[in-house]
């Protein structure tokens, strides 16, 4: 059976990654060795080795000003250690006119459903899947 407390400590992962997404060395261990993401443009990032690539190389980009943030809606657990996490994830584009203007920099939508697998190892929640789809408006 879950508890009161198996919600709060995978709140916390959520909004850390949040508060952590431009801090490589801080983010990257919310995550599982095996991690599956897909991001909000599409593209599928597999292991953690490959995330830290990716986001080291976004961040040393524009994109590094595009900020978000993220409304959790419901936390189901698939078992007690296995939680699916539906969220509303919220874009803000803070790149300048010049990046903005550029269609092939476009952000496809400025929020997005954002769904999360969390798992439970070693007494730690953590990040083992997550894929946004943009909300079309």
């Amino acid at each position: 059976m879950t508890t009161e407390p198996s919600r709060l400590a995978i709140a916390q992962v959520i909004a850390d990654a949040v508060e952590f997404q431009n801090d490589v060395d801080r983010f990257i261990p919310l995550h599982t060795e095996e991690v599956n993401i897909v991001n909000f443009g599409g593209r599928r990032v597999s292991g953690l080795d490959a995330l830290t690539e990716a986001m080291r190389q976004a961040l040393a980009t524009p994109l590094a000003d595009v900020a978000t943030t993220v409304d959790v809606e419901k936390i189901r657990f698939l078992r007690d250690d296995v939680a699916l996490v539906s969220c509303v994830k919220h874009v803000v584009d803070r790149r300048g006119s010049a990046a903005t203007e550029d269609p092939a920099a476009a952000l496809p939508a400025t929020a997005g459903q954002l769904t999360y697998v969390m798992v439970e190892q070693d007494g730690r929640w953590r990040i083992a899947s997550a894929q946004t789809t943009p909300i079309r408006t």
